[in-house]
């Protein structure tokens, strides 16, 4: 689980996740849903395989997990940061953002359900298989950005771009996932004065300095993500999270060696100051430019060896 999400990850590339334990199993939600099986669990969360027996369709659940003797005021957070990732994902019409169905409350916690996705994290594939060609990135970081500009649009910060929040479907599409850490447009901030919203390893230097984060603040953070898809590291890492946000701050972004015509991208998106940063239109157009280079070898995004079904 990350760092402020609710999105889990149920083991390796081509693992079947967790079983459901037999008293969740069955279990029949807002008298539509019934749970099949458990995809992924975390601190934050779990996120299940559902039926709607209504519709007839295979569905993806995700509910809260509140720790034995969490104080009422955080358990009522965490319900409202669930629900604020609903309306969030909610608000965005896109490919590349999974479509939320419904938001059901049962024994007094919300529950959301949404589109199944089949396919497996771009951080499962890091780990199983190292670094990626800078065309295979490129055209994933395309795909991502694409679903950024539509989530800006709609007046959505994601604030948690990482690997293990970018799903490679097998039907080709790559989807955004976890908008549980995002901010709405004009909605209310469900964090405390200093919290930090999001992984440190993905933190631009204005939210590092807690200044107002803007889009450009994703887009810094899908710089992190282009440099770790090729570099096979992220390039501010740090012995501890406070010196990582420091290293974001201060230090020079290090020479990427084997991001190869994706380096001006990534040098372009790591910019310290948020206005110098490309703008997301161009960063899309080179980044399409540089995954074409792959096409034309029969290469691509597509190709996801053990997928799974997973949300």
């Amino acid at each position: 689980m990350n760092t402020s999400g609710t999105s889990g990850r149920p083991g390796r590339a081509g693992g079947e996740g967790h079983g459901a334990p037999p008293a969740a199993r069955g279990r029949l939600l807002a008298g539509r849903y019934r749970l099949v099986r458990e995809l992924g669990r975390g601190g934050m969360g779990t996120v299940w395989r559902a039926r709607d027996e209504t519709l007839r369709r295979e569905v993806a659940v995700k509910e809260v997990s509140v720790p034995f003797g969490l104080p009422e005021e955080d358990v009522t957070r965490l319900h409202a940061r669930l629900e604020r990732e609903a309306r969030a994902a909610g608000r965005i019409e896109h490919p590349g953002v999974a479509e939320v169905f419904d938001v059901v409350r049962q024994d007094g916690r919300p529950w959301i359900v949404m589109e199944l996705v089949r396919g497996i994290t771009l951080q499962d594939v890091l780990e199983a298989d190292g670094p990626l060609e800078p065309e295979r990135a490129a055209s994933i970081g395309a795909q991502v950005l694409s679903a950024l500009r539509a989530a800006h649009g709609a007046g959505v910060l994601h604030r948690d771009v990482k690997p293990a929040n970018v799903l490679l479907a097998l039907d080709g599409r790559v989807v955004l996932t976890d908008f549980g850490s995002s901010l709405v447009e004009g909605g209310e901030e469900l964090t405390d004065a200093g919290e930090v919203v999001g992984s440190p390893e993905y933190l631009a230097p204005e939210r590092a300095l807690e200044a107002e984060p803007g889009p450009a603040s994703d887009l810094w953070a899908l710089g992190v993500l282009l440099f770790a898809s090729v570099e096979g590291r992220t390039p501010f890492r740090r012995e501890t999270a406070l010196a990582t946000l420091g290293a974001a701050v201060d230090d020079a972004l290090p020479a990427p060696g084997r991001a190869g015509p994706l380096r001006p991208v990534i040098e372009g998106l790591l910019r310290k100051h948020p206005d110098d940063r490309l703008s997301a239109a161009e960063a899309e157009r080179l980044l399409r430019r540089v995954a074409g280079g792959s096409r034309a070898r029969g290469g691509g995004a597509a190709a996801v060896p053990g997928a799974r079904e997973v949300r």
